[in-house]
């Protein structure tokens, strides 16, 4: 009798799961959304990114001395990929104003007394000013102009070393670990893939079952989750054809703990359907799911502490964060794709977004079972 019970139920979940796809792919707007843009995403954003580094940036150098050693140094200097020298120049002032007119990133001033200073074991008083306005600019200017010059000094200084007190210090070398280029791609497009996949799914989603309700419509179990299985097949495959072929097509830093990936991919877009049936349960027409997206992707992305660490907040604003699905979820697949950490670490991550799943799946389904647009 109890499969005769069953047998209904799996019916109606395959004929919600097939017409939810139905759904989707006949509207064309939701089709883009959940569909079309994860492919759209995975060449624009690396495109955008292809040189990883940032090359050739503009800078002036004042030479002041005019000597053998600031010609070395300049020398040195022309020969960096991270900078370009767009004019050397005797006058600070007229150099300050080419950064004021946004005509070069940086100054790499000579003072006049350079080589006695050398020769004296002191640092030369070189001065690099920098403008703050971009932070990115300012990293790859500091690079390029700071080894070039401890180059330069380093020599020099071994040539005066029998002469002076002075004694070099011993190199550091800076290795990355998970980032090998310490590339800018390699950064950014791993830490916002998930954040793509939340807002998807969630503007998708929105947008479905918004138009659904619009018609007065009260969902059924098998209905509730064919539309969640449909949405977590969509997810699913978008994350995989991200974390597979867009990070291996882009060379980005992939595969850490490969089957740990596989294991976390589903829950994490479990979680992000449940967030998205709930607030879809609140909206009356389904255009109301655009205004989600206009002011959460932005703030979604800085409270997940990949642009801005986490520690530096304000608590509450650390506590809130760690409430989010993005910001576990984004935290969750660093660790493993680039980080490549053992699954164990990653266990109290997927029990919190498990929780939050069967807690938001009760609501929405209560909400999308009792209520309608009235």
């Amino acid at each position: 009798m109890a499969h005769n019970h069953q047998e209904p139920f799996f019916k109606a979940l395959l004929q919600g799961y097939l017409q939810t796809f139905k759904n989707i792919f006949k509207n064309s707007s939701i089709f883009t959304t959940m569909v079309l843009s994860i492919v759209l995403y995975s060449f624009f954003y690396p495109t955008a990114y292809k040189a990883e580094t940032a090359e050739n940036l503009p800078i002036i150098i004042v030479d002041e001395e005019q000597s053998f050693l600031s010609n070395t140094i300049i020398a040195q200097v022309a020969k960096s990929p991270n900078v370009k020298i767009t004019e050397v120049t005797g006058n600070f002032e007229h150099a300050k104003q080419m950064i004021q007119q946004q005509k070069a990133d940086g100054i790499l001033l000579l003072p006049e007394n350079l080589s006695n200073s050398v020769m004296r074991g002191e640092t030369g008083g070189i001065g690099l000013y920098l403008s703050s306005a971009y932070f990115l600019k300012t990293k790859e200017i500091g690079v390029g102009l700071g080894t070039a010059i401890e180059n330069t000094i380093a020599e020099q200084m071994q040539k005066f070393g029998k002469v002076s007190h002075f004694h070099p210090a011993i190199p550091i070398h800076q290795i990355p670990l998970f980032n090998t280029l310490s590339g800018y791609g390699s950064y950014i497009f791993p830490a916002i893939t998930p954040l793509i996949i939340h807002q998807t799914i969630v503007l998708g989603l929105c947008m479905l079952i918004a138009g659904y309700r619009e018609q007065k419509w009260r969902v059924k179990a098998p209905e509730f989750f064919g539309i969640y299985l449909a949405a977590l097949s969509i997810g699913c495959m978008g994350c995989f054809y991200l974390f597979g072929f867009t990070f291996w097509l882009n060379d980005y830093p992939r595969g850490g703990n490969f089957w740990g990936m596989l294991f976390a991919v589903p829950i994490f877009i479990s979680c992000v359907i449940a967030m998205a049936m709930v607030l879809a349960s609140y909206l009356d027409i389904s255009e109301r799911a655009g205004h989600l997206i206009v002011f959460t992707s932005i703030p979604l992305f800085l409270l997940s502490g990949a642009a801005w660490p986490l520690q530096a907040m304000p608590t509450w604003m650390q506590h809130f964060s760690s409430i989010l699905p993005s910001t576990q979820g984004i935290n969750l697949f660093i660790q493993l794709n680039q980080m490549g950490v053992p699954s164990s670490t990653i266990i109290p991550k997927l029990i919190y977004l498990v929780c939050l799943t069967f807690v938001l799946m009760i609501w929405a389904y209560y909400r999308l079972s009792n209520t309608y647009k009235k």
